[in-house]
This record gives C-alpha cells, structure tokens and sequence, in this order.
C-alpha cells in the first residue's frame, strides 16, 4: 500500500495561487495575456481617431501678414462681387446685348460670384479672428460647391467656346442653331449634370478614416490636402480623382482647343486684316480666360507630388479661386465695346 504524504508549504502555495485565479476572474479590468496568441490581438483603437472638426492652417506660418492678408483678400472679394454683379446686371438689363454670348457671359459672372462665395469668406472669418478650425460636415460642405462650381465653370467655358465656333465658322445658321431654347439647355446641363457625381464623390472622400493630426495645410478644404490626412491606403481615391479632372477639365479644354483651332484656321483665311481683326476680337477674351483657369487647375491637380507640393498648392489655389475671378470682369469688359457701351449707359442712369 503507497501512501502519498502531503507537502505542507505546497497545499499552502496552490490554496494562494487558487485565490490568485479567482481574484483575475472577478475583476472586469484584468485580463490574461497568452505569448503564444500575441498575433490575434487588434492593434490599439487609439492610433485611430474619430475627427469631427479640422483645423485650416492657411498662413499660420506668417503671423506678421494676418492683416495684410485679411485687408487685401477683402478688396478683391469687394471687387469680385461689384464687377461681376455689374455685368450681370448689364447683361440683363441692356437690350443691346441680349444675345447669346452675352447670355452665357451673365451666368459666367453669377457663377464666378458663386465659386468664389464657397472659399473666400471662410478665409476672411479665419484671417479676422485667428479661429481657423472647421468642423467636418461644414469642411465636407464647402469641398462640395467648390469643386460643384468650378466643374460648371468648366463646362460653361466649353459652351462659351461652342458659342464662338457657331457664330464665326456658321454665321448665317447662328441664330438657327443657337436660339434661346438649346442655350437654356445648354446652361441647365453645365449647372446640373456634375451634381449627382460630385456629391458622391465628396462622400466617399469623407467616408475615408482620419487618422493623427487634423490639421489642413491649405487656405480651404481642397480634395488633394483632406487625401494627406487619410488613414490607409487611398489610391482608389486618387484614381478617382484623376478621372474626374479628366471629365470634367481635360474633355472641356481639349474640346475648346478643338473649337479654337477650327476658329482660328477660318480667321487666317478671311481676305483682309480688318476682318481678321475683327472676327479674333469677339473669342480673344474668352480664349484669355480660358488659358488662366484650366491652365492653373491643370498644373494643380494633374502634376506628380512634389517636396514642396502643399505650398505650391495653396498658390495656385489662390490664383484660380480668388485672381482669376477678379481679373475675369476686367478681361471681357476692357476687350469688348458692347459691354463698354452699355457699362457707360448704366452707369449714366
């Protein structure tokens, strides 16, 4: 018969590791790591945060140029809104230019009011106060209309450019094939059919999870710098944004060059330089616009990323989001005596 005598100090240590073991069972807090499932473990939830507001850096860099800033950037937004609200009002008013290329032009001078109304005054309010956080829905918000006005803009330069190649290449047929009829559906297209897509696109931009810093190196809330601030891979995103600069401004632009160069071929023909002269004043201004806007929207969205892409960026976003629309008034009424004439007759009133 074998008997197993008990070991005192060994009955004491499992009665204390058995307390041990209730003890971690009851508590909520505790828990049992295993080495050997280390690899199961999710990685910790606060790498990953839930941002509900950004905050727009603009020119937080230059302190000493806050107020300048804020004074001229009001000047020009001042400026925007008298002189494309005058040609609006002209182009409405003057029974002279109630033809289709100043029809066109009355939506291009509200639309420029629109598209600047997006970005500028945020930038005002952030420059004045030194408040420069926004929150996301209101980020998101201002995304949207932006990128909704410059891609009416687009295809409302395009139309303007079909204009020109019917009333110089077809001048008897113009008044057939441009009547008031297709140029309302011809606005209604450009103000309509980029709605549905771009909404979903900014959707799916602020879907994206937002990891680390939320600050925006960048005067408003632009497609490339909200990208910078993604977590995970975002070369979908990307591609997608490439598609929709190739709708929305390569087509546009390569079909104004298509229509420019049909134009300009027909004017080189005409017999005398008179005419010549003439028949390129009525698309020059158009043609000015035309190469400032795509050409500074092109260089931005379309050029491989640099070291110094994101100061580049704030750039050139300033100068189709705020010179361009400023100098756009001067471009069509300085180079245009219609517009002259009936800008004297208003202002004689």
């Amino acid at each position: 018969m074998l008997i197993i005598k008990s070991n005192p100090d060994s009955s004491i240590q499992f009665r204390e590791e058995a307390m041990r073991y209730r003890k971690v069972k009851g508590n909520e807090h505790v828990s049992l790591s295993f080495p050997q499932m280390h690899h199961q473990e999710k990685p910790p939830e606060d790498n990953l945060t839930e941002l509900m507001e950004f905050v727009l850096l603009g020119v937080a860099d230059m302190p000493h140029l806050q107020w300048f800033l804020f004074g001229l950037f009001l000047i020009i937004y001042i400026i925007i809104l008298m002189s494309n609200g005058t040609i609006f009002l002209i182009t409405k008013m003057d029974l002279a230019l109630q033809r289709p290329m100043y029809f066109f032009l009355s939506n291009f001078s509200f639309l420029e009011i629109c598209y600047v109304s997006a970005t500028l005054p945020k930038m005002l309010m952030n420059l004045g106060t030194q408040r420069r956080r926004i929150s996301l829905v209101a980020c998101a918000t201002q995304m949207c209309f932006a990128l909704m006005f410059g891609g009416t803009e687009c295809l409302l330069l395009a139309v303007m450019a079909y204009d020109r190649y019917v009333a110089i290449c077809n001048p008897l047929h113009y008044p057939v094939v441009m009547n008031h009829r297709v140029c309302m559906q011809l606005v209604t297209g450009c103000w309509t059919i980029g709605i549905p897509v771009l909404i979903e696109f900014t959707y799916q931009i602020f879907s994206l999870p937002f990891c680390g810093s939320n600050q925006i190196n960048h005067f408003f809330c632009d497609i490339l710098p909200i990208l910078r601030l993604a977590c995970g891979d975002t070369f979908l995103n990307e591609m997608l944004v490439y598609t929709l600069v190739v709708l929305f401004v390569m087509v546009p632009f390569l079909f104004i060059l298509g229509s420019y160069s049909k134009i300009i071929s027909l004017i080189l023909k005409l017999p005398s330089a008179t005419s010549r002269a003439k028949a390129f004043s009525t698309c020059s201004s158009h043609l000015m616009v035309v190469v400032l806007f795509f050409g500074s929207a092109i260089i931005t969205y379309l050029r491989p990323n640099t070291r110094h892409s994101e100061r580049t960026d704030k750039v050139l976003s300033l100068f189709y989001t705020i010179l361009i629309p400023m100098f756009n008034p001067m471009i069509y009424s300085l180079r245009n005596k219609d517009v002259i004439m009936a800008l004297r007759k208003f202002l004689c009133k």
